[in-house]
């Protein structure tokens, strides 16, 4: 009985959390601050190849597996540092790019 309870009440704020959120207009402020991020990731991750590139030598354990799983983990370490990281390109983008801005 108390299990019914808490999953109605659970449904019941689920529902209204839905409806509150879809009463909201878009942000775009949001959305250019989110591609403004992910730009910053990308900058980031030519940043790290560029760097990886100017390695001292060769490696003799190397392969194309291995290089393959750098680059991957390399864009994944780009767009958590974009999270992370405060460089201001992304909000260099935003105060340029955004609503305020005047044309």
């Amino acid at each position: 009985m108390q299990s019914d309870l808490n999953i109605n009440g659970m449904i019941d704020a689920a529902r209204a959390t839905a409806e509150n959120a879809s009463l909201k207009p878009p942000d775009r402020n949001s959305s250019l601050r989110e591609v403004a991020e992910q730009f910053e990731a990308i900058f980031l991750n030519e940043f790290i190849k560029q760097s990886r590139k100017a390695k001292l030598a060769e490696d003799i354990l190397g392969s194309s597996a291995q290089d393959t799983y750098q680059e991957m983990m390399d864009r994944e370490l780009s767009s958590q540092l974009s999270g992370r990281v405060n460089l201001g390109i992304a909000e260099a983008l935003v105060r340029q790019l955004g609503p305020g801005k005047a044309d």
